[in-house]
């Protein structure tokens, strides 16, 4: 894969190595669209609607599940005499779905996916995408439904903790790497859920009602550059609205803009039971994926017997049943079939706990209380069942390992969804690793429950560590920012006991903090994963020196928010998988925020955030220095960096946009996470996509000619250096 970064002194060298790689890309594009063509013209229209729908590969309904078919999230039968392979399709970009057990088997769970955006790497997500892909080739599987690329816009959103950030060009690169690292093991990854599908409350009918500029310029924005970089064979729609069409059935969305406009050669597949019609499918939908959860296999004799009276139905199977072919063809899993054989658990294990270390964010650390001195001789750990392991978040993206989870709490009431709805925790114990780094210190453990009873032992302690967690779950958001079941009085309690106090928090995204000025340390742990305990060790002991950075802002309050009050909250009730009542819409207003995700909403109202977006503490110090930047049909941005503290350490440099001849702005335009050791500096180099300059007016992409000026920064909000550069305008339509 072609890194997106290229230092100045590797230019020459990356460009001769892009040039390679684009004209083998071109071969195997050639190749697997003249297969896809030569397959489908042999084939039936029986075996063409045969690849369009498929089941839920679980005991769920009256379907047979084939023999041999791995217990997973879908099926779609081959084509025996046409050598077309079977799909078999689990969940997610977090792992091998554990699927309730029902395997008898575990896998790797990597970190949840805002601790990878708070990675900002695109090579350590690759790495992360090849590791998950291997597991499911290892298992019978050769589709992945990973790569959520939904923006953040809003923090209690119950899906938050599975995607990247809030920032278009910071998700469209990590998720891009992922898709690319999952397909380089021939495994096909999606891209989801496309599109503007950041709430669950009525999750099967709220209506995103949002300008098409706006659009564009974000939560599009980033599933484009996604599929720019990592050429997904496949892109899975939204259960919501988008301007009053199903996603799934949203020709403006699927035909318009996806495969007209940025030339998708790929097959769009639904969500899980979000299929409506079998019209459907003339809106650009190829596939219908777990049809047992719809009202009828629209995409079946439905499909077949409209085929045969209607050419446009007729012209789309074929283009449909290509789409698919193609996919199949160009990342080789026609010719790499999955085998079941035994994963490689320690390597699994490596992987994930370097995610973990990389994206776990210190927030704060007032007096330098982190890294824990060795010399700590009473440590008392509170809360979060760390005695047992670390918390990971509910619904279909739920992985766990071998033996299942050390702790699983129900959250609704018996169904077939029980298991995957449960609050489970990996077995990973933070209060076993702390103990095995410090073993001549006396590590006590209280369970949290009671207020008064952790700051009666914390008054003894030398120190204490406080785990805080915030369950998130598929199916439901969050009610608010606080951390649930009193925990914020238990973290008060104990820091008025004992001010040597550290809160280290396990959460799905951003939660408020009343107790911070209260604690010594904040560190963000996020949902750590299959070594989650070991990473969290390894952060307070100071054996890794913290380099995470916030993918998304955390507020005050949610009176900060674009909508303070959750929409639906009061009106629609949870539910995992309902349609509502016939004809139920919750309109949601998009257009409040626009394109002004996250950091750019508050730059917008001029609001101070608790953290800002790209906000990340080390053990070590940085410098930020010469910003330039470089105009033209190709813009780049290059900047230095020098670790000015005591130890190896990474950090983050952020490139803003910070005003146009249209006036103030805030826009991520450029980043890069190096490595520095004690005194090094290093000049980089990086390309700035033009749409990130621009505005999407009727006339496409568009640079307004005049002065663009630019901020080199350690956050959204801590702008160190400024530089300006003028640019003569220009307007452009979708791909560049």
């Amino acid at each position: 894969m072609k890194s997106w970064l290229c230092c100045a002194g590797l230019l020459a060298a990356c460009s001769t190595f892009a040039v390679a790689q684009r004209a083998e890309a071109q071969d195997t594009t050639n190749n697997a669209d003249s297969r896809a063509a030569a397959t489908e013209a042999a084939m039936t229209d029986a075996e063409r609607v045969s690849l369009l729908h498929g089941i839920m590969a679980m005991p769920y309904g009256d379907v047979k599940i084939p023999e041999g078919v791995p217990f997973g999230a879908g099926y779609i039968p081959g084509i025996e005499r046409l050598a077309v392979p079977p799909l078999t399709e689990t969940d997610a970009s977090l792992g091998v779905s554990y699927v309730g057990g029902l395997r008898g088997d575990g896998a790797t769970a990597l970190p949840s996916g805002m601790a990878m955006g708070s990675t900002w790497s695109p090579e350590l997500m690759h790495k992360g995408g090849a590791r998950i892909a291997d597991e499911a080739h290892a298992k019978g599987f050769n589709v992945l439904l990973a790569g959520g690329i939904n923006l953040v816009r809003d923090p209690r959103g119950g899906r938050a903790f599975e995607y990247l950030g809030e920032d278009p060009l910071h998700s469209g690169l990590l998720g891009g790497a992922a898709v690319a690292g999952i397909q380089s093991r021939h495994v096909i990854s999606t891209v989801k859920h496309f599109v503007l599908n950041p709430t669950e409350t009525g999750r099967q009918f709220h209506n995103g009602i949002i300008d098409e500029g706006a659009l564009r310029m974000s939560d599009l924005l980033a599933f484009e550059i996604a599929i720019e970089k990592g050429e997904p064979g496949s892109v899975m729609c939204a259960y919501n609205k988008i301007n009053g069409a199903q996603a799934c059935g949203n020709g403006r969305m699927l035909t318009g803009v996806l495969k007209r406009d940025w030339g998708y050669k790929g097959w769009v597949m639904s969500d899980w039971g979000a299929v409506r019609a079998t019209d459907f499918a003339l809106e650009g939908l190829d596939q219908q994926s777990g049809a047992q959860l719809d009202a009828a296999v629209f995409f079946g004799q439905p499909l077949l017997d409209a085929a045969k009276r209607d050419k446009r139905y007729r012209d789309r199977i074929a283009d449909m049943s290509r789409r698919v072919l193609r996919s199949i063809y160009a990342v080789g899993v026609d010719s790499n079939p999955p085998r079941e054989a035994p994963i490689d658990g320690a390597a699994g294990a490596a992987v994930a706990q370097e995610i973990a270390e990389k994206g776990i964010v210190l927030l704060q650390n007032r007096g330098g209380i982190l890294p824990l001195a060795a010399s700590a001789k009473r440590i008392l750990v509170v809360g979060g069942y760390a005695d047992a392991g670390v918390l990971s978040g509910g619904g279909s993206s739920q992985v766990q390992g071998q033996g299942g989870p050390a702790v699983s709490l129900p959250t609704i009431e018996d169904g077939p969804f029980t298991a995957m709805m449960a609050q489970n925790y990996h077995r990973s114990s933070p209060l076993a690793a702390i103990r095995a780094r410090a073993p001549q210190a006396e590590v006590a453990f209280r369970d949290g429950r009671y207020p008064a009873e952790a700051a009666l032992a914390a008054k003894n302690a030398d120190l204490v560590i406080v785990f805080g967690t915030q369950w998130m779950t598929e199916g439901l958001d969050v009610a608010d920012l606080s951390l649930p079941q009193g925990q914020d009085a238990v973290i008060s309690a104990v820091a008025k006991a004992n001010p040597n106090s550290i809160v280290v928090l396990e959460t799905g995204g951003p939660v408020a903090m009343p107790w911070k000025d209260d604690v010594g340390a904040i560190v963000e742990a996020w949902y750590p994963g299959a070594r989650g305990g070991e990473a969290i060790a390894a952060i307070l002991f100071g054996d890794v020196n913290p380099s995470g950075r916030l993918p998304v802002t955390f507020p005050v309050s949610v009176a900060q928010l674009p909508r303070p009050a959750l929409p639906g909250a009061e009106t629609v009730a949870p539910s995992f998988g309902g349609h509502g009542k016939p004809g139920q819409t919750l309109d949601i207003d998009y257009n409040v925020e626009g394109a002004d995700v996250g950091y750019r909403w508050f730059a917008r109202k001029q609001e101070k955030p608790l953290y800002p977006f790209g906000y990340g503490l080390s053990y070590t110090s940085f410098e930020r220095s010469g910003l330039a930047i470089s105009g033209g049909a190709d813009p780049s941005a290059s900047f230095t960096l020098r670790n000015s503290g005591a130890r190896d350490g990474a950090d983050v440099g952020q490139v803003y946009l910070v005003e146009t001849p249209h006036g103030k702005t805030r826009r991520l335009v450029a980043f890069a996470r190096i490595d520095l050791k004690p005194g090094e500096s290093r000049t980089i180099d990086v390309p700035i996509d033009p749409r990130l300059l621009a505005d999407w007016t009727a006339k496409g992409w568009t640079i307004a000619p005049g002065t663009y000026r630019f901020a080199l920064g350690a956050s959204a909000e801590d702008l160190i250096e400024e530089t300006s550069v003028t640019l003569a305008g220009r307007t452009w339509n979708y791909r560049k």
